[in-house]
């Protein structure tokens, strides 16, 4: 185990979120909720509870919105206050953040340039040491919280990328990042490469990449000089491809459960998971037929 601490969150959040349109014409897709709470604030409460000290956001001007709904409103709670609505107040300024520009920092990717890109965006607001990046729109729950248990499981010395991992079906690589295995130890899969989106019928393993990573600084210099990949944007995998000589790469299998609500199957799933542990819609899910829960449950 390494004394080293992530200290540093990233957050790409300046996507458009077309596949959620008209509902994301006016709301970023990071505030769309499930149930009532937004998807920004999962991720905020997982990185919240794996000790982050600071979190950058890389967001785009047109969503102001987001910065409105991380930072902390006072005025809004004395007016809740003063209606009588103590609870909802003292909800919101748990969830909100507070401390500044030491806790909280916002940048902007003005254009649509790649992961890579947004990730390389943040370079000057992180602390040192290792970084963490965060995809929102991919809900993981359950368990201590996927960054806690991969913060835990860091070990520069012996994969300085480690990346969040699950086995998917052979036809669904065509959708991820995706491991070239060479060996299993616990809950790591030591990686030899990395490939963007193969062909299925090509694909290194079913072992595919989801939204949280926690990358070697060196990362920065990578993408600084790294070109276009898949669709013309300066991809994530490839710095971490590239680097694999060098720094290692692994990828590492969580305890919770992955919802990929980047997709509105994904958001009904993770809807419907939440809802089935609340008593509160018990009524309500007892006039769903059986067979859309069980695909949902899946």
């Amino acid at each position: 185990m390494s004394g080293n601490k992530v200290k540093t969150a990233i957050f790409p959040v300046a996507g458009m979120g077309t596949r959620f349109l008209p509902a994301t014409k006016a709301v970023p897709k990071e505030l769309l909720s499930v149930i009532d709470t937004p998807l920004i604030q999962f991720a905020i409460d997982e990185a919240r509870a794996a000790g982050i000290e600071r979190m950058v956001f890389v967001s785009h001007p047109s969503k102001s919105a987001i910065e409105r709904h991380v930072r902390d409103d006072a005025g809004l709670r004395a007016s809740l206050c003063a209606k009588g609505k103590h609870d909802i107040a003292a909800q919101l300024e748990s969830a909100a953040l507070h401390g500044g520009d030491d806790a909280v920092r916002f940048v902007m990717q003005d254009k649509p340039l790649g992961l890579g890109h947004a990730v390389s965006c943040a370079r000057d607001h992180v602390l040192d040491g290792p970084v963490a990046v965060i995809l929102p729109d991919d809900l993981i729950l359950g368990g201590r919280g996927c960054l806690t248990e991969m913060i835990a499981a860091y070990d520069p010395s012996v994969a300085g990328h480690l990346v969040a991992t699950m086995e998917v079906a052979r036809e669904e690589t065509k959708s991820y990042g995706v491991l070239d295995v060479a060996d299993t130890v616990g809950d790591l899969l030591h990686a030899r490469g990395i490939v963007e989106k193969p062909d299925p019928k090509v694909a290194p393993s079913c072992f595919a990449v989801v939204g949280r990573y926690i990358l070697d600084p060196a990362i920065f210099a990578r993408l600084a000089h790294q070109t276009p990949g898949a669709g013309g944007e300066i991809q994530l995998t490839d710095a971490i491809a590239h680097d694999i000589g060098t720094v290692g790469l692994a990828g590492f299998g969580f305890a919770g459960t992955r919802f990929d609500c980047g997709s509105k199957a994904g958001m009904l799933r993770a809807t419907l998971h939440l809802a089935m542990q609340d008593p509160e819609f018990d009524d309500v899910l007892a006039e769903i037929a059986p067979r859309p829960l069980a695909m949902a449950a899946e």
